[in-house]
């Protein structure tokens, strides 16, 4: 992909891996890029064993027109943030990070503050 102006850079057109193993290396890993790796289920366990077959766990979504089931199906999948029927909405003052090796942490409204705090317990004997 060539963008005018940015030659030279390293840019990949949106893509869209099909036909692939769950082993493979781009369903095991984070891609940061337009990348959407698909691949077919037969039932909602195993659409969600799949979906937590990695040990990233940054972000995913969930589309169907079943209310119950896409909050059935949020719910069990270990990502920090999980969308429901749509992508990247964003709200400043909700929780994000990730889980397992996608981070432990977490950035934006209070939760940020713990971050960026160290706690220490201090015990002291008081003579009676």
């Amino acid at each position: 992909l060539t963008i005018k102006g940015m030659e030279g850079g390293y840019y990949i057109a949106p893509t869209l891996i099909t036909g692939i193993k769950q082993s493979s290396r781009v369903m095991q890993e984070e891609i940061f890029g337009p990348v959407v790796c698909m691949m077919p289920f037969d039932t909602e366990e195993e659409a969600i064993m799949l979906a937590n077959d990695s040990q990233y766990g940054l972000g995913s979504s969930v589309f169907t027109q079943d209310k119950s089931k896409l909050e059935r199906v949020m719910r069990q999948l270990n990502t920090g943030s999980v969308w429901g029927n749509s992508w990247m909405s964003w709200d400043d003052n909700m929780p994000f990070g990730g889980m397992g090796c996608s981070g432990t942490t977490r950035e934006h409204g209070p939760w940020s503050l713990e971050f960026y705090t160290e706690t220490k317990a201090l015990y002291t004997l008081v003579s009676r």
